[in-house]
């Protein structure tokens, strides 16, 4: 089935993608991926939306394989989500902790709409309503009567583990890595709030505007939102080339006084903590991807690059490979999921200790969610940064995390999670109870 497409030019593309926000949230399936204009030698579309699902894989069992044959068959736009609990499938360790989200392991959608936009041009190709129903649906969207208010009521949200847990976790972390069991693990933490009720759209709108970030997300499926301000990148394949942008190290901005933030640049570059787990995630990338990719084509094409974020500096390295012929999706997971920055080293240690020593499933959390082009491309995020709400249970949930190595100490790590979560709690407007 063909699609149908139409182009236009859009004179305010800001106003024109809330719109494009809250038409799309009036069906069960949504995902709206958007980049905010970073700069990027490897970015591909500043803006791209998916709505409902024409044709979908969610499968029960052999998640993996039932997405290669999903994508073998489907020679057009997909998109979709990896939760960080197919390393069940992936590396064999279950998880048995609370999941008050739930949202699946795996869902990717033929979606019946897309929409680009790059600069002022767009672009609706659909295999259901016409781009010209489509294009008048959202023009006709009055932003002034859906944006009024947030509608968010009081949240008490709680730790999901008190600091005092969190140090005492630390420490037998470093005891593991002190004993030669791991080098470096990520180790998270769940802030929750039940009996919560939000609008997810304006608060996806609040939380983009107080801190854009080129991999920022909004994803509706069904009851469940994600609402991602996600400043990485997993994966991303351009013909046979690979590449996956890792980050750790990270510092606080100091958007007051130009000065101390530039010394605070030069001590996250100076920082051998930082550079040390930076170097660690780099080598994990490195050998994950040199399992799909031609012998001797995995490089490192930056490393300790310096970006700064509205919160924070960070330090992000780039490393590429040449892929292996008739290597898909599917095998590249299996390589390379989860992704290391959000793991550790050896990976499947790593996966076990988190098991034993976090208290919350993951879920969409650190998974990723993306696209595959009609060619078979992609691009995938890594979900941080980000909000994850149940409208049916009113349960919201946001975890954060960090690094672990030999020479943390947990007062910094404890602090660095927070840094990480400022704009949600400023957004959510809730004080978190310690």
């Amino acid at each position: 089935m063909k699609r149908t497409t139409a182009s236009y030019t859009i004179h305010q593309p800001a106003a024109f993608k809330q719109q494009m926000l809250y038409w799309a949230s009036r069906y069960n399936i949504c995902c709206f991926l958007d980049n905010h204009a970073y700069p990027s030698n490897y970015s591909n579309l500043d803006c791209l939306l998916a709505v409902d699902a024409f044709q979908f894989c969610f499968p029960d069992v052999n998640k993996l394989a039932a997405l290669r044959e999903f994508i073998d068959t489907t020679d057009d736009w997909i998109f979709g989500q990896i939760g960080y609990d197919i390393k069940d499938e992936i590396a064999s360790i279950p998880s048995e902790h609370i999941d008050g989200i739930g949202f699946p392991d795996l869902y990717f959608f033929q979606p019946a709409m897309v929409l680009t936009l790059n600069n002022n041009e767009l672009t609706i190709a659909s295999l259901s309503l016409s781009p010209e129903q489509i294009f008048a649906e959202i023009q006709n969207i009055d932003l002034s009567v859906v944006s009024i208010t947030n509608n968010k009521t009081a949240l008490n949200i709680q730790p999901r583990i008190t600091k005092d847990e969190y140090t005492v976790a630390v420490k037998k972390i470093k005891e593991h890595i002190l004993r030669g069991d791991c080098y470096e693990l990520n180790f998270c933490q769940e802030f929750f709030a039940e009996n919560a009720s939000i609008d997810p759209i304006n608060v996806y709108q609040e939380l983009t505007q107080l801190s854009p970030n080129p991999f920022a997300c909004y994803y509706q499926w069904n009851n469940k939102h994600l609402l991602c301000a996600s400043p990485e990148r997993y994966l991303q394949k351009k013909g046979n080339r690979i590449i996956s942008q890792p980050i750790k190290g990270t510092i606080k901005r100091d958007a007051v006084n130009e000065a101390n933030d530039l010394q605070l640049q030069e001590a996250l570059l100076a920082s051998e903590k930082d550079k040390a787990e930076n170097v660690m995630v780099v080598d994990l990338v490195r050998n994950d991807l040199s399992k799909v990719c031609e012998e001797g084509s995995v490089k490192v094409e930056e490393l300790f690059g310096l970006y700064s974020f509205p919160q924070v500096h960070q330090l992000i390295s780039t490393i590429s490979g040449q892929l292996k012929n008739g290597i898909d999706l599917s095998a590249i997971l299996q390589a390379s999921f989860p992704m290391g920055s959000m793991t550790g080293a050896p990976k499947q240690r790593v996966m076990e200790l988190i098991e034993r020593y976090e208290k919350t499933k993951r879920g969409l959390y650190s998974g990723a969610v993306g696209y595959i082009t009609p060619n078979k491309d992609f691009d995938f995020n890594v979900v941080i940064r980000s909000i994850l709400y149940n409208a049916n249970t009113h349960y919201l949930s946001y975890q954060v995390g960090g690094g672990i190595t030999f020479y943390s100490d947990a007062e910094k790590e404890y602090e660095e999670c927070l840094t990480k979560a400022a704009a949600i709690k400023t957004v959510l407007n809730s004080p978190t109870t310690i």
